[in-house]
């Protein structure tokens, strides 16, 4: 594959979809093809999944379902969405990906990180982004900027620390390929940073 893969995470209200708007747009104004996608979604069927493991209609999941819808819409946008735009030599920015799934299903719901990274690595047939970005911000405050939550942005406040502490956990133990930014910052110098590390990134791709 010769684009390059970038997935955007974080906590609620980081400032995730400012932040891939403006990289994409500076990716584009230097003549790059940039595909945009999102998690859970992507596709048909990950939209429809996305209905499900996100709306409150469906309060009380399973937890081992979830987790399950979850890496069947990630391996269907892999394979429908991910894949052919990185062979085609896009730039791919993901609003969320596999580490989500390990942060709020792994570690928060406690189904074990491994086994939920191991089960999106299957689904997906071992693709990992090239480039993670984690939008760190105290989830008081993140929170704070909704009025209306989804089924899992209404977990309780300490569900939400745990997904936190994974996010930074895992940047920890693979700092080449994670980029943690404070979310509080202004918007200009977060941008500026990203822009700076995946060209940076891409450059020795």
């Amino acid at each position: 594959m010769s684009g390059y893969f970038v997935v955007f995470e974080g906590g609620e209200g980081a400032g995730k979809s400012t932040q891939e708007a403006l990289l994409a747009e500076a990716l584009r104004d230097r003549g790059l093809t940039v595909t945009q996608t999102r998690e859970p979604g992507g596709t048909p069927a990950g939209e429809a999944i996305r209905h499900v493991v996100l709306s409150p209609e469906f309060t009380g999941l399973d937890v081992r379902a979830e987790a399950l819808l979850f890496a069947a819409a990630r391996g269907e946008h892999a394979d429908k969405v991910i894949r052919p735009a990185l062979d085609r030599g896009d730039v791919v920015i993901c609003d969320r990906y596999l580490d989500s799934s390990v942060a709020y299903q792994g570690f928060a719901r406690g189904l074990g990180p491994k086994r939920i990274r191991d089960l999106s690595l299957w689904a997906t047939q071992e693709l990992v982004p090239d480039l993670t970005i984690v939008l760190d911000i105290d989830p008081v405050e993140g929170l704070g900027r909704f009025q209306e939550r989804d089924r899992l942005e209404a977990e309780p406040m300490e569900y939400h620390q745990q997904v936190r502490a994974a996010f930074l956990a895992m940047a920890e133990e693979q700092p080449d390929r994670y980029l943690v930014l404070s979310a509080r910052d202004d918007r200009e110098t977060i941008a500026a940073a990203i822009l700076e590390r995946v060209l940076a990134g891409m450059a020795t791709a």
